[in-house]
């Protein structure tokens, strides 16, 4: 199988959100990259199209302005079914093809074709498991004929039978499968407030910095005892720490910030044309902490 290698820097972006595209301005904010959730464009596994009528031509316009960069949610990537049976190879493999993305992220859980509704549901964090999920992984990312780089999940209760701790493991993965890692920071957070033995100084010591490709920045609101990544709200400052942090130890390709509407939960706050003032400024503080640290000075020099 082919290796693969990390691209270079291409920026900051955003996740193109259909919850938030009739009033967030996407084609005119000042951004690099459009992080494109496969699972919002796709057509149903059960017919004959590979992409919904219209999203074609969406994806098209797009792509003369910006990096498409294509995300796997609901791929069932590490389920249990055969791989070539799951919508990751069937719809999310040739989409990314299409949208003629640099890499693909995917998010590091279980689910099959009865359980995408569950958003948090971690793998178990375990030997057997690391060997099952990269010899799944290293297939996956041959099909996509591109990086693949697993993005850690948030969750609410860790897997039983687990034998590590989730950093241990995502460094585990990519080193039997020969994949990458997708960084999301809010979601190293959320799990250090919700989790009593999840530790966050520790978590980037343990991850193969080397290996991490992209990043995501959210926010979230805390709701019956519980913080949710629910991306309604500003990135917090801790994640802005984290990042920087990142940054001064790692170059990833790509630093992607997120905001929706109301799918994670009914409670969910759900935003409007109010909340474009606070996304575009996190934009900006992330474009700034990412030209300190990874625009070469001479092209800072030169005011690029």
């Amino acid at each position: 199988m082919a290796r693969f290698s990390k691209p270079e820097p291409i920026g900051v972006g955003i996740q193109y959100n259909p919850e938030i595209l009739d009033w967030f301005p996407f084609e005119a904010i000042e951004v690099d990259i459009l992080e494109v959730l496969l699972d919002n464009i796709m057509a149903p596994i059960d017919g004959p199209q590979i992409i919904k009528p219209g999203a074609r031509e969406v994806m098209e316009r797009l792509s003369k302005n910006f990096t498409l960069l294509a995300h796997s949610n609901y791929g069932c990537d590490f389920g249990f079914s055969p791989l070539e049976e799951t919508a990751a190879v069937q719809r999310h493999v040739p989409l990314a093809k299409m949208l003629n993305s640099p890499w693909v992220a995917n998010h590091c859980f279980y689910g099959d074709n009865s359980w995408l509704d569950i958003w948090s549901s971690p793998l178990q964090f375990s030997k057997a498991e690391v060997l099952r999920c990269a010899k799944r992984a290293k297939s996956l990312q041959s099909s996509y004929g591109m990086p693949l780089a697993h993005e850690n999940a948030a969750y609410y209760l860790p897997c039983p039978g687990a034998e590590m701790r989730e950093a241990e493991f995502l460094a585990r993965l990519v080193d039997a499968s020969g994949t990458f890692l997708h960084l999301d920071l809010h979601n190293i957070y959320t799990n250090h407030l919700n989790l009593k033995q999840f530790d966050l100084r520790d978590y980037l010591d343990t991850l193969p910095l080397e290996k991490v490709i992209s990043v995501h920045l959210a926010g979230g609101s805390w709701h019956d005892g519980l913080y949710h990544d629910w991306h309604d709200s500003a990135v917090p400052e801790p994640v802005w720490d984290l990042y920087q942090e990142l940054l001064s130890r790692a170059r990833p390709a790509a630093v992607i910030l997120e905001y929706q509407g109301q799918a994670h939960h009914a409670m969910t706050r759900v935003m409007n044309a109010d909340d474009e003032h606070m996304i575009v400024s996190d934009v900006r503080r992330a474009q700034q902490i990412w030209n300190h640290y990874i625009t070469p000075p001479q092209e800072r020099a030169h005011g690029r």
